[in-house]
């Protein structure tokens, strides 16, 4: 949101480590657990991070703060547990003010997330998990292949974090975006670089390969909405679908991307702002939506909702059905109207959800 300004605090965790927070944007609160290489200053500058603050500080009250050895939070701090990231999270929460809140967990801020939702399910309304895993590398390498694979990234991080050389860091750079531009390559080494420094980027790679949290899954209670994107290199796919399966009732949406971080520039971007904004904005004690009912649609209709779902604008599904624009516009309203949803974006997340555009996947 163009203008829009953030506020910079600090609060203590119960160990006595100084942890960073920003609060951005109006509207009920939004809490965003911590993920590895943050800095609340210079995400707001980046072209990848500042779109997503930009989105969701346009409807919530946006908090979020830089994980402990990170960022403008205390470099100096040796415990890099779940117990303390949990801890710091209750901080930040309490010193923000928030009662009850909905609660946002990316990458290995995910297991966070679903952690601190188990254990205070009176506070989260809400729960949206983006690229997350509740098992780290080490703990799902199912091959010693696998197991080399985490080992090589903890010893290139050993030898080239520091270096001046970014193309040690672009290797992960290239995980996180590998449909990434060159300006967002850079702009992740520099966000390396001014994140957290050698040791402690080694550390906290070897504490989210051990994490594991997979007893606290089936003990979240909130509406849930897990959101993976199906080519993610960093995460892999199987690890988003397989969490949302053991969270009751959650929703489970795919996104159609490699990147590990979304970007705006991607054709799923605005159905990952779709779905996050209708999931927000349902009531706290609603549960799981109702899914769609696509028994009233046409034949016709659902002809049309399948092109729409496999992302075709309107000239190309008129030309592929041979009609009008004007048929397809008129067809297209017809199928909101039915699936009770307000835009194409949410059409098209309905829509994948059911099992259209399977054969486009």
């Amino acid at each position: 949101m163009k203008g829009e300004r953030q506020e910079i605090r600090f609060c203590t965790g119960r160990d006595g480590v100084c942890i960073a927070y920003a609060v951005s944007g109006r509207g009920p609160p939004l809490l965003k657990t911590a993920n590895w290489l943050s800095h609340l200053e210079f995400d707001w500058e980046t072209s990848f991070w500042r779109p997503w603050l930009d989105e969701l500080s346009s409807y919530r009250q946006l908090v979020r703060f830089d994980q402990r050895g990170c960022g403008l939070s205390d470099r100096n701090a040796t415990d890099h547990s779940i117990e303390s990231w949990v801890s710091d999270a209750e901080a930040v929460a309490d010193a923000a003010g928030l009662d009850r809140f909905a609660l946002l967990g990316m990458s290995q801020g995910g297991a966070v997330a679903v952690a601190y939702a188990a254990r205070h399910p009176e506070r989260v309304s809400h729960l949206v998990l983006y690229g997350a895993y509740v098992r780290g590398r080490r703990r799902r390498a199912a091959t010693p292949q696998q197991l080399a694979e985490y080992e090589t990234l903890v010893k290139i991080a050993e030898v080239g974090w520091g270096s001046d050389d970014p193309a040690y860091r672009t290797v992960f750079a290239q995980q996180f975006f590998p449909e990434g531009t060159l300006e967002e390559f850079r702009e992740f080494a520099e966000l390396s670089r001014r994140s957290c420094p050698p040791a402690t980027a080694v550390r906290m790679l070897r504490a989210f390969g051990d994490l594991d949290v997979e007893d606290l899954v089936p003990r979240v209670r909130c509406p849930t909405l897990v959101v993976h994107a199906t080519g993610d290199r960093r995460v892999p796919f199987d690890e988003g679908r397989d969490l949302a399966k053991r969270i009751p009732g959650a929703r489970f949406v795919p996104l159609e991307s490699a990147n590990h971080v979304l970007s705006r520039r991607e054709p799923a971007w605005p159905l990952f702002a779709a779905a996050v904004r209708e999931f927000l904005a349902e009531p706290s004690g609603a549960g799981s939506t109702p899914a769609a009912d696509f028994s009233s649609l046409t034949p016709r209709e659902r002809e049309i909702l399948e092109l729409v779902a496999q992302g075709l604008d309107n000239a190309a599904i008129a030309a592929r059905a041979g009609l009008s624009e004007k048929t397809v516009r008129n067809h297209l309203s017809n199928i909101l109207d039915k699936l009770g949803v307000r835009t194409r974006a949410l059409a098209i997340v309905r829509a994948r959800e059911a099992g259209f555009a399977r054969s486009g996947r």
